[in-house]
């Protein structure tokens, strides 16, 4: 079915695609979040012109000649917008066969382990435990995820001694029996990683997330070798290329794909398929309560390589004040420690009109 018009309504923060086909049905998706006003307008310009018009059937084939004809505009940029048009097609897919996207994946609906994920630098181990024992009690978390390091902070720690002070700090309060998950957001050197990685591994702690510059894959390859704990990354990458040498390189233990960085769901799928081919497992990044995470959930119910569980942010309004309002219903909800992927066509989301009405608009449509 051909589609017929492309609406998108942004913020800086955030943006939504809305789609409409001949027969009018419809289906939403969504632009990365962070800058999703520039991403609307490179989708527009730039991704607009390959899809308006033809059959969303050829959904992978229309990406890669957009991506194609765009080619001297590779990176984060195009993959953000073409993420927002693949997500709104498989919501529009969804809703004409009347089932949830997990199960056009190959899936099922049904429950999905999440672990409580802090995006905070700016806490004392002290008050990140606290609120870690209070998610426990109230929503049944047994995983749990803090920051290490600065971001990018060249071995400079948020500040001198924090990142040896949290990490005992937390496993003391929680106790042996809670799944421990460190992000150091490219903080640190191979050599300072590995020191911090073994002082990870006395902890009991089994996830360490993108130690060095993610950029710089033979430095995250030494701490990797260096040691015996699941070293994770992925979530800044969005060309094959450079997933097909992590894969074949074996630079991470666990690959991190972020649904809306890479370019949608066909083309995480790729990836998917790429780490099961090399018996490696995914888990994606899921960072924020827009439909990132409502795409993972989908998709890890679906993948059989699909990794121990779901990231789910805990920050609230003074961290993301844009996250909230944005849906007639909030789709997530934890519950013994578990999201559920409900049996709602499509997505099985509402975007809230009052949201929309305050958005910047623009639409591309045939004439």
């Amino acid at each position: 079915m051909r589609i017929t018009k492309l609406e998108s309504f942004c913020n800086r923060y955030v943006g939504f695609l809305r789609i409409t086909d001949e027969s009018g049905a419809q289906g939403w998706g969504q632009f990365s979040t962070y800058h999703s006003d520039i991403t609307a307008q490179v989708f527009h310009r730039q991704v607009a012109p390959y899809v308006l018009g033809k059959d969303e059937a050829d959904l992978e084939s229309l990406i890669e000649l957009a991506l194609e004809r765009e080619h001297k505009f590779p990176g984060s940029y195009m993959k953000r917008a073409v993420g927002g048009y693949d997500t709104a097609v498989w919501d529009l897919r969804g809703k004409r066969a009347g089932k949830p996207v997990v199960e056009l994946l190959g899936g099922t609906p049904g429950r999905i382990r999440a672990y409580a994920s802090s995006m905070k630098r700016d806490i004392t181990p002290e008050q990140e435990a606290e609120r870690f024992l209070r998610l426990r009690d109230a929503h049944g978390f047994d995983a749990f995820k803090f920051r290490v390091g600065a971001e990018c902070g060249h071995d400079v720690d948020e500040w001198p001694g924090r990142t040896e002070a949290i990490v005992p700090a937390i496993r003391k309060a929680l106790g042996p029996e809670a799944t421990l998950l460190v992000d150091a957001n490219s903080g640190f050197s191979p050599k300072r990683a590995i020191d911090v990685g073994r002082m990870l591994e006395s902890e009991g702690v089994s996830h360490f997330e993108e130690p060095c510059p993610y950029w710089e894959l033979e430095q995250t390859k030494e701490v990797t070798e260096a040691l015996n704990l699941d070293v994770t990354g992925g979530e800044q990458d969005c060309e094959f290329p450079v997933w097909r040498q992590m894969i074949r390189d074996r630079v991470v233990d666990v690959l991190q794909p972020d649904i809306l960085y890479l370019g949608g769901i066909a083309r995480t799928l790729t990836v998917c398929r790429m780490a099961a081919e090399a018996g490696m497992p995914v888990t994606p990044h899921a960072a924020n309560w827009g439909l990132v995470t409502l795409f993972t959930m989908h998709l890890l119910r679906a993948i059989p390589n699909a990794g121990k569980y779901l990231e789910f942010s805990i920050e609230g309004p003074d961290y993301y004040p844009w996250q909230y309002g944005l849906f007639r219903s909030f789709p997530y909800e934890i519950r013994d420690g578990q999201a559920t992927v409900t049996d709602a066509p499509g997505w099985g989301i509402e975007i809230e009109p009052e949201w929309l009405a305050k958005s910047t608009y623009q639409v591309s449509e045939l004439a």
